[in-house]
């Protein structure tokens, strides 16, 4: 539902078809279909029901009219709805109930707009109307552009270092000031906070994934994705704590893969964990921002993780980013001794701002956003750029096809069991 416009997929389709559970509904909208040059027979009896039923044996139209108002669950329903629903489809809800978290939780599952009855002629005239311009608007990222996909990982060191707001942040950044369509994956199943920063729901699409990964398509990245704004989509989840997650990986895997398709750039909060536990993730990745503090145990594990990507992915590039950073006199190892440690030297380093972090956190906004204008926190956008002209450059690409020889045409299962057994065993401890 509500994917970008495309014309070799709508040029056959009914341009609305309405499904209503009373006549008064269905003579509200008679008269605005005619106005807008459709036919008012297919303001049709039945509901969400029968509009399940019709739509899994016939063709979608352009603009989809629902009433929940007979459902029980109108979230599962809206689900069941998309599963019979071809990519492209505006869907417009209408129902009875007036509260905020359903009409939350509906957007967020991909429809359009959601109304309350009885309805007003001029507000569904008007969403009418937005859902035109939808349809016909261009998409943002054209068929024809040779621009490779952007895929960004960021891991932190050590919990706490900040990972996660330098991922929402470069997330935003390349959305709104590189004007790229951009994924963030927040693969923190039960601690995530990628939606949480930007004051958004995060909904059920990433659970549903590692849940049922044979169901992971375009449309269910359409659907389960959570919009933050008109170029940056969010997936992240807040698990309960008291239900461990049993993934083999192949849900991430995919999820990843679709994001490639539907997205210019994605950028994956990746908890250090996930490298021992689902190394493949990091095949496809161009660049890998290591984010640490100028710690002992950051350094430690810095070095560690450097080992890794050396190993095990040595097609991806790595940034290294420290973050926080206090005062001379405050820090617990000095730069030059910490890049003695890690034996390279530290590519970004982000100084400390409680103060722009705070209102960050207030306002619900990425660091980046908050702190426009910050000199501070300059290096944040610098390290934006800095991954564009590596990804679009392709430096990556030579190294990665090399790294990617060995598995090119094998199945996702031997690609998984391949890379765990070359996990070095510094990384198994």
């Amino acid at each position: 539902m509500n994917m970008p416009f495309n014309p070799g997929r709508t040029a056959h389709r009914e341009p609305f078809t309405a499904f209503v559970c009373d006549e008064a509904t269905a003579e509200t909208l008679r008269p605005i279909a005619v106005e807008l040059g459709w036919s008012p027979e297919k303001v049709n009896k039945g509901g969400l029901r029968n509009a399940v039923q019709t739509l899994s044996v016939s063709a979608s139209p352009n603009i989809l009219f629902v009433d929940l108002s007979e459902s029980g669950d109108p979230l599962n329903d809206i689900n069941a709805l998309a599963e019979v629903c071809e990519p492209g489809t505006i869907v417009i809800a209408s129902g009875q109930v007036n509260d905020v978290r359903l009409y939350r939780d509906l957007l967020a599952s991909g429809i359009h707009d959601y109304l309350l009855k009885p309805l007003n002629a001029d507000a569904l005239r008007d969403t009418f109307a937005q859902a035109q311009a939808a349809l016909t608007a261009p998409k943002l990222a054209e068929p024809g552009s040779e621009r490779p996909h952007c895929a960004v990982a960021v891991i932190g060191t050590r919990g706490g270092a900040g990972a996660s707001t330098i991922a929402t942040s470069l997330a935003w950044l390349l959305s709104d000031k590189h004007t790229r369509t951009t994924a963030l994956l927040d693969l923190d199943i039960h601690f995530g906070t990628g939606a949480l920063a930007l004051d958004l729901e995060p909904g059920r699409g990433l659970t549903d994934a590692i849940e049922n990964p044979s169901r992971i398509d375009g449309l269910f990245i359409e659907r389960a994705m959570v919009k933050a704004s008109e170029r940056l989509a969010v997936l992240s989840a807040e698990a309960p704590i008291n239900s461990p997650v049993i993934s083999d990986g192949a849900a991430f895997y995919q999820l990843q893969e679709e994001m490639r398709s539907a997205f210019e750039c994605t950028v994956v909060d990746l908890p250090r964990g996930m490298l021992v536990n689902h190394p493949h993730l990091i095949t496809d990745i161009q660049v890998a921002v290591l984010v640490t503090e100028l710690t002992l145990a950051s350094a430690r594990d810095a070095i560690r993780i450097l080992s890794w990507f050396k190993s095990n992915a040595p097609q991806t590039q790595v940034i290294v980013v420290a973050n926080k950073v206090p005062q001379a006199a405050l820090l617990e190892i000095s730069r030059k001794d910490f890049e003695g440690s890690i034996e390279r030297k530290i590519d970004v380093l982000i100084p400390y701002d409680p103060k722009t972090a705070m209102q960050a956190a207030k306002l619900g906004k990425p660091l980046a956003e908050a702190g426009k204008g910050t000199k501070a926190l300059a290096p944040i956008g610098e390290l934006a750029t800095r991954i564009t002209a590596i990804t679009d450059s392709g430096e990556h690409d030579d190294k990665a096809e090399r790294a990617k020889a060995n598995t090119r045409g094998a199945s996702l299962l031997s690609k998984l069991s391949g890379f765990k057994d070359k996990m070095p065993k510094k990384a198994k401890k």
